[in-house]
């Protein structure tokens, strides 16, 4: 691409895309990217960023991998797409028994689709429909305040309530929202739920994270418990790890930290290492065969053009590798410890509040005249100030975090860190931000 129209890029970009949560009156120019490798990503004039969020937290081991690139060039001039009512092929099959291998047991069977949203769509329309097919109505929604689950309407259904989904609110279907479990709350959350177990399909959740909501964090014990009751009083449970997946948590996944299973996983983000989209919903036999039947209407008629596309079932058993590696998990285990290291430096300064981590996901909240939220005016100040040090972090209003990809080395997370307690220095006070009504302009 040449000079010219790489600096042209930004002016092109605005006169025909609309991106996703930008409003596109007030944005500013997007910045031209042209070439990403291991943990940086390039703009057109040359200057390179620190990807310190993975890009939307979908890059697991670095940008413009090459064996994954290779692996994928492979599958491309062998077999691009093909429909998989009816067909199959090597890779799809092979990364069903590859990924299966590393859940709990009672994972049992592999249902495609594109993203997490979707994997999300076809997770609760198996309950739904796992019920009806046994001549049973049970069509009521257990999930967490604060849940976000994607964009699609039944994934935003079990969002929680906010200004996302406000004018949609009449569109979307009947959930129950419940507060994530503590020790204090768990024996009323199990009267709320007993009441209505009889009527209720399923109870999805994203375990130990809650990650748009501000990476909010919750203990597995607690977790563990819930899960046991709702168990118990036979509500199918569907467990959202579309961002905790794949060593985010500092293990392989979440379900690695609890004791108690799901009924239903969802997957995506870095499931094929944030080379290509792709989603993926597993369950139990018991879920499985609930469908099985010479009855054709008892069939889960829910599908995807590119589902099981084998470009990105490659590339998610090429990632898969690489994750697996020794190297790569002893990487995952030093950021977890690297993090935990600054969250001490962290919670000891006065403009920060409400430190938290988990294995690789590092919070916490920046202190200003503003309540903490998604829409609260420093974190467009800050995103923009870490731009300009080479560090693209994507603050949720004042709540800062960081999900490194796994090729992070110590000097390049310390650089990241330095860079945060000089910011935080830089606007010591929150009267160095600017007002709402200047931060508008």
């Amino acid at each position: 691409m040449n000079t010219l129209i790489q600096s042209r890029l930004a002016e092109r970009d605005k006169a025909v895309n609309w991106h996703p949560y930008t409003q596109m009156k007030t944005a500013g120019n997007p910045v031209p990217i042209v070439k990403g490798k291991g943990v940086y990503l390039y703009d057109n004039e040359g200057k390179k960023y620190i990807d310190a969020v993975s890009s939307w937290w979908v890059t697991l081991h670095g940008h413009a991998h090459p064996y994954i690139a290779e692996r994928v060039s492979q599958q491309l001039n062998t077999l691009e797409q093909v429909i998989f009512a009816g067909f199959t092929h090597e890779p799809a099959v092979q990364l069903s028994e590859n990924l299966l291998k590393l859940l709990p047991g009672n994972q049992e069977k592999v249902f495609y689709s594109d993203n997490g949203s979707t994997a999300v769509e076809a997770a609760l329309k198996m309950c739904i429909q796992y019920a009806y097919n046994q001549g049973k109505e049970k069509t009521k929604i257990l999930a967490f305040k604060e849940a976000y689950h994607g964009d699609t309407f039944g994934a935003m259904s079990v969002s929680g309530r906010s200004v996302w989904t406000k004018p949609f609110g009449s569109m979307l279907f009947e959930v129950i929202f419940i507060d994530t479990p503590t020790a204090e709350n768990l024996e009323h959350l199990k009267i709320q739920i007993k009441a209505l177990a009889g009527e209720t399909a399923c109870f999805i959740y994203e375990p130990l994270v809650q990650g748009a909501a501000g990476m909010l964090m919750y203990e597995a014990e607690h977790l563990d418990e819930l899960m046991k009751f709702c168990r118990n009083e036979e509500i199918l449970m569907i467990q959202d790890e579309v961002f905790t997946g794949f060593g985010r948590t500092g293990k392989l996944f979440a379900a690695d930290h609890l004791t108690e299973i799901p009924d239903i996983m969802c997957f995506s983000k870095g499931l094929t290492g944030g080379t290509m989209p792709m989603g993926i919903t597993t369950c139990s036999n018991r879920i499985f065969n609930a469908f099985l039947s010479d009855d054709k209407y008892k069939t889960l008629f829910h599908g995807h053009s590119f589902t099981a596309n084998p470009l990105a079932c490659t590339a998610a058993l090429a990632s898969m590798e690489l994750l697996l590696k020794e190297e790569t998990l002893a990487a995952i285990d030093r950021i977890s410890r690297q993090h935990s290291d600054f969250t001490g430096i962290l919670a000891s300064h006065p403009n920060v509040e409400n430190v938290r981590q988990t294995g690789t996901i590092l919070a916490f909240e920046y202190k200003t005249d503003q309540n903490t939220s998604y829409f609260n005016e420093t974190g467009k100040i800050l995103y923009d100030e870490f731009l300009q040090r080479g560090i693209i972090m994507r603050p949720l209003g004042n709540i800062m975090y960081l999900v490194p990809p796994y090729c992070i080395t110590p000097e390049e997370l310390d650089f990241i860190y330095r860079n945060i307690l000089e910011v935080l220095e830089l606007f010591r006070e929150p009267t160095c931000f600017p007002t709402d009504e200047a931060a508008r302009e």
